[in-house]
């Protein structure tokens, strides 16, 4: 291929890359397949590096930049970058309302009308476009003067390199109405423009990301806001690059001709950019924004972000310009929340709770406090490193959250409120249940105490080996459990197995009829599944998935025992780490002698037969909410695992049916709704498994 012809190709194949990175982005629409796309930007980047004189700014392969920056640039915004004023109520947004009527003429009162969007939980930042490609992008920073972030936000495929081609621009706007921002373009026949708008990453990557920093034995991060700002911040874009960034675009800084904010989401999703169009709503009176709220607080997991409200702006330009601002808040919009999950208390107390693996977890005892509509007192700190991050004392005034709307957490520390009174948390030495000399193994973030004796230790892996997913004992709770190691009847979940009811009538609070009660219930055990068998023996990494993952690859415990690491990582999910474990355990002497009383105490292990294209539900991958009433939740996964199918937590584009008992859980409802996943009733599962 000569200069010429490399040229020519090179512009066709960043216009064709372009315009499928558009139609993925903005109009969720696929042509080709992500593989098919990558080879399309291989053949570029390979004609680039043969033809470097041919390599552009605007070029798909320049989004991840090369040598790391030393520090980044400051850049003055055209206009500040003003944040919002809150609304947490009806009240708050009628007296919002009065206060910007106060400020018109009755004909431009007449003319008031909404436009609402959801508030992202993002960072925000600035973009300039000199005749259609990207020149600038810059965070907020003061409101005046932000930092240059050029290099990271290029890594983000949802932002534009360039901007969509003018004739499809000019045909787009035409058909929209929009002919004064049509005619300003054709005068200038360049796309000179400033927009705003924020980035984000959504809850499934953010997962995902949580999830590779637990593989890895590191601290997840705290929230996705926090690990945007944080990604946007680095001064190497490759780390940005492997964060999955994403951003949505919202407003439109340059005068082009549009009259309300509506028509700025229109022009914006012609240009090429991600809006959130389709979550957004025109509302004419204050009654819909009302409304529009309501919707947005019951279905927010419609959403792949997180927001914590909406943006309820004035939809006309004119009469928003107008209005101007009061102090650093626009009067013509306003961020009117949800219903607060969060609120201030003290830390009482870090106590630290001891895990069946030997985890020392520390704990906050907190002062109670609502939020959320749920009164907390305690949250998790995850390990020392968070205490450290969070730079919390003892005393601290800190605000508390709940984390997915369920788990306490600590979200900020206030150290502007301190008496001086508070303090430093030192983790302990010594486990607090049995005084052995805690050990931090070496790439773990981890305090664990190393005695397999411990008590604590005891009693949360006996919790762990009776529940639902392993060997499913009914009313053996904690504080039986409890009794039972301490008076010495038990010292492993094997001994279980011989109690007799006389062992237990003399415990405090057990009647005769109660002890043979459960002395039933764990004789009625003692026939168990291969793959629950193997999750009952707490093996570090190991959990409920991959259990059965391993009983359908070696059938039997012996096989499983004597399997080396080589075969075990051929498993699916059993990386190195997981595989070390296992291996671990099963040369462990003591864990043999474990594995052989329970055989002495007559346990029967099902044999697993292995899933094949024979089997009812073959291929198939089930998802389970809410109450089953027929069978439990686990007996219903177990049918469906036995008949050739797959069990899931989590609804995905792989799920072929979601099975709803009562009272399903709302956001698998919704995501199976949004995927198209087919939603069957629990009576249509037992048809299934006849």
């Amino acid at each position: 291929m000569d200069r010429d012809q490399a040229k020519a190709r090179i512009g066709k194949l960043k216009k064709l890359i372009n315009h499928h990175r558009y139609l993925y982005h903005v109009l969720d629409r696929q042509e080709i397949s992500p593989e098919a796309l990558d080879s399309l930007k291989k053949e570029l980047f390979d004609l680039e590096q043969q033809f470097p004189e041919f390599v552009s700014p605007d070029s798909p392969t320049q989004r991840v930049g090369g040598e790391p920056l030393e520090k980044f640039n400051k850049i003055r915004h055209s206009k500040p970058m003003i944040s919002l004023n809150d609304a947490f109520s009806r009240e708050d947004m009628e007296s919002w309302e009065k206060r910007t009527a106060k400020l018109l003429d009755p004909g431009e009162k007449a003319r008031v009308d909404f436009f609402c969007e959801p508030k992202l939980d993002g960072l925000a930042i600035e973009l300039v476009y000199q005749n259609g490609i990207l020149q600038t992008g810059s965070t907020r920073g003061d409101g005046l003067i932000g930092e240059d972030i050029t290099q990271n936000l290029k890594t983000i495929e949802a932002i534009p390199l360039q901007l969509r081609d003018p004739d499809d621009v000019l045909d787009g706007l035409r058909e929209k109405g929009l002919n004064a921002v049509a005619e300003k373009f054709l005068q200038t026949k360049r796309i000179d423009i400033i927009v705003r708008g924020e980035v984000v990453i959504t809850r499934k990557d953010f997962d995902k990301i949580n999830l590779e920093q637990e593989k890895k034995g590191m601290p997840s991060y705290a929230n996705p806001r926090n690990l945007a700002a944080g990604s946007l911040r680095q001064l190497d874009s490759r780390i940005a690059a492997a964060r999955r960034l994403d951003a949505n675009v919202y407003g439109i800084v340059s005068a082009i001709g549009q009259k309300t904010h509506q028509e700025e989401h229109e022009i914006l999703h012609i240009l090429g950019f991600k809006t959130n169009n389709k979550y957004s709503r025109f509302c004419e009176k204050m009654e819909e924004v009302f409304a529009c709220h309501d919707y947005w607080q019951k279905n927010r997991q419609k959403i792949p972000y997180e927001i914590d409200g909406i943006v309820a702006r004035i939809n006309s330009n004119e009469i928003f310009e107008k209005l101007g601002t009061a102090g650093k808040a626009p009067r013509g919009a306003i961020a009117y929340k949800f219903p607060l999950k969060q609120a201030s208390t003290v830390v009482e107390n870090i106590q630290v709770q001891v895990g069946r693996t030997g985890t020392m977890t520390p704990v906050a005892i907190l002062k109670p406090v609502e939020a959320g509509g749920v009164m907390i007192s305690r949250a998790t700190l995850h390990n020392e490193d968070e205490i450290k991050r969070l730079g919390l004392k003892i005393g601290d005034t800190v605000i508390v959250g709940r984390a997915g709307d369920v788990i306490p957490q600590i979200v900020k520390v206030l150290p502007e409120l301190r008496s001086g009174k508070e303090r430093k948390f030192e983790m302990p030495k010594k486990c607090p249940s049995c005084g052995a000399g805690l050990i931090k193994p070496k790439g773990e973030a981890v305090w664990r105490c190393p005695n397999p004796e411990c008590f604590c230790r005891k009693e949360r892996y006996l919790s762990y080996f009776v529940s639902k997913n392993a060997f499913d004992m009914a009313g053996l709770g904690p504080k039986v459990l409890e009794q039972l190691l301490d008076r010495g009847l038990i010292s492993d979940p094997a001994d279980l197995f011989f109690l007799k009811e006389g062992d237990l009538e003399p415990l405090e609070r057990f009647a005769e009829k109660k002890a043979n009660k459960i002395i039933e219930a764990i004789q009625a055990k003692k026939e168990i599944t291969l793959p629950k068998f193997i999750f009952s023996l707490g093996i570090r990494n190991v959990g409920e998935q991959t259990s059965v993952d391993l009983a359908e690859a070696f059938g039997s415990v012996e096989k499983l025992q004597s399997a080396g690491i080589d075969d075990l990582q051929k498993i699916k999910d059993v990386g190195p780490v997981a595989a070390k474990f296992i291996r671990e355990f099963f040369q462990n002497k003591k864990n043999l002698k474990f594995l052989d009383k329970l055989k002495e105490a007559g346990i029967k292990i099902n044999s697993f037969k292995k899933r094949n294209s024979g089997q009812e539900l073959s291929g198939l991958a089930f998802v389970f909410t809410g109450e089953m009433l027929s069978l439990s939740r686990s007996k219903a996964k177990d049918a469906a695992r036995e008949r050739g199918g797959s069990v899931s937590e989590s609804v995905s584009k792989n799920t072929d049916f979601v099975v709803a008992g009562k009272n399903p859980g709302e956001s698998k409802m919704a995501k199976a709704k949004k995927l198209g996943t087919r939603v069957i009733a629990e009576e249509d599962f037992l048809k299934m498994i006849k």
